[in-house]
């Protein structure tokens, strides 16, 4: 199921990105220059089909994204490290006290009351 699914998925994304890369061949300038020269010369300049940005300019979306969606979930990660200890340290304290009633219940109970040894009665 799982494999139908992701087959349905991406054969047609595939082919959606080889479309756009034939659609889009015409080479353009993509120039990192803040001062707004448009020198294709410039070593801030480069010469790129158009496909080839767009798709460098999706991964970039993606990788900041991720980012900040993790840095976002740093608060939940620490969250869960603390209650995953707490967790641990719980349980190491079930375990041992779990021995110790056991170790109690094996014992042969023992009275409080002290025992007196009585004289047989005299006939």
């Amino acid at each position: 199921m799982r494999k139908t699914i992701r087959l349905l998925i991406l054969v047609p994304l595939a082919l959606l990105i080889v479309v756009f890369a034939v659609a889009n061949r015409q080479t353009v300038v993509f120039t990192l220059d803040l001062l707004g020269s448009t020198d294709p010369n410039s070593p801030l300049a480069f010469a790129m089909p158009l496909f080839v940005l767009a798709i460098i300019l999706v991964i970039v979306g993606v990788l900041i994204g991720g980012v900040a969606t993790w840095l976002r979930q740093g608060k939940w990660r620490k969250s869960a490290r603390q209650l995953d200890r707490d967790v641990r340290a719980l349980r190491a304290e079930v375990e041992t006290l779990r021995q110790r009633l056991a170790a109690e219940t094996a014992k042969p109970p023992q009275s409080s009351t002290p025992k007196v040894a009585l004289p047989p009665p005299a006939a």
